[in-house]
Order: structure tokens, then C-alpha cells, then sequence
């Protein structure tokens, strides 16, 4: 089954099972995964729905900047 295959299936699904109201979709926080631009340490931040751009503090170092 090819990649689009599946796509399709899948919203299909999801077109068939919203139509029954047996699910409810919500949007939720979103989690970044950024990496510090001084020490280069990895650091999972969660933004709330909507935002692009959340100011973080490394957690190695401490050094305070904004996601891109």
C-alpha cells in the first residue's frame, strides 16, 4: 500500500467516524524540540495552540532565547 494510499484511508476513517460523532478532535499544545544556540544542549519546550515563536531558558546552561 503506497504512502498515499494510506493517506487516503486514513481520512477516510476520519471523515467516517466524525460523520457518527464517535470522536471529538481537539487542539492541544504543541511540543517543540530545540536545541540551545550556545552549548547545543536539547530542549523540549511546549507551546500553547497558536503560538510559532516561545521564549525558553537552556536548561544546561541557562542561556535565554526564543524558538524558531
Amino acid at each position: 500500500m503506497s504512502k498515499q494510499a494510506m493517506r487516503e484511508e486514513a481520512e477516510r476513517l476520519i471523515r467516517e467516524t466524525m460523520e457518527k460523532k464517535n470522536i471529538v478532535i481537539k487542539q492541544g499544545n504543541t511540543r517543540i524540540e530545540a536545541v540551545c544556540g550556545k552549548c547545543g544542549a536539547p530542549n523540549r519546550i511546549q507551546a500553547e495552540k497558536g503560538q510559532v515563536r516561545v521564549k525558553f531558558a537552556c536548561k544546561q546552561c541557562g542561556h535565554k532565547q526564543e524558538t524558531l
